[in-house]
């Protein structure tokens, strides 16, 4: 019988949430056990098999986070997925970013912060992905201006990275620049197939 699969939500603001709803239904489709746990402290880090780092605003997550001293404690999870600001907290590089904004550094992305414009510019995309087509909505979203060493983009429009993926050993990292816990389930069930 496989074992439970532990899946963190950091959950300081932002989409908490749905991002549960959307992992217990991608759970629920592929028929895997998992328990949710609602990360707020460092503790909580240390049993995790995977960490989801939901929207929100990156720099208000990125000081919440150091001020429970969670940043090493992420960065020795091997299977993260970051949606929107959690895709900046990821990124190796950050154009835009506020005067001592710090991201983990694990992926090997530069994001562009807020480059879709402000919440009142959000809006909503059909999309095609590697995963299917789906619909796509971008809130203060960020855009992923470069991929490098062997990121995958799984959707794209142009230019435009709207997904992508990192695989080094076992590390795994997943970002999307939308809010896929809104609509679908696809990529919560294509996290916990890479986990």
């Amino acid at each position: 019988m496989a074992r439970t699969l532990k899946i963190g939500v950091l959950s300081f603001h932002g989409d908490v949430e749905e991002h549960v709803v959307a992992i217990n239904k991608a759970a629920q489709n592929l028929r895997i056990e998992i328990e949710v746990v609602l990360v707020r402290t460092k503790d909580t880090l240390h049993s995790l098999d995977a960490l989801i780092i939901p929207g929100g605003e990156s720099t208000t997550l990125q000081k919440l986070c150091e001020r429970e001293g969670m940043f090493a404690g992420i960065k020795n999870i091997n299977k993260i997925f970051g949606t929107c600001a959690g895709a900046i907290l990821l990124a190796k590089t950050v154009r835009n970013k506020e005067k001592d904004q710090r991201t983990l550094e694990l992926m090997d992305i530069e994001v562009d912060r807020n480059a879709y414009g402000k919440q009142a510019e959000s809006f909503e995309e059909a999309i095609d992905t590697t995963l299917g087509k789906m619909k796509a909505i971008f809130i203060r979203a960020p855009k992923i201006t470069a991929t490098r060493n062997g990121v995958s983009v799984l959707a794209k429009n142009g230019n435009s990275v709207f997904a992508c993926e990192q695989k080094n050993g076992d590390k795994y990292y997943l970002a999307t620049c939308f809010h896929p816990e809104l609509t679908t389930t696809l990529f919560h069930e294509y996290f916990l197939k890479q986990i």
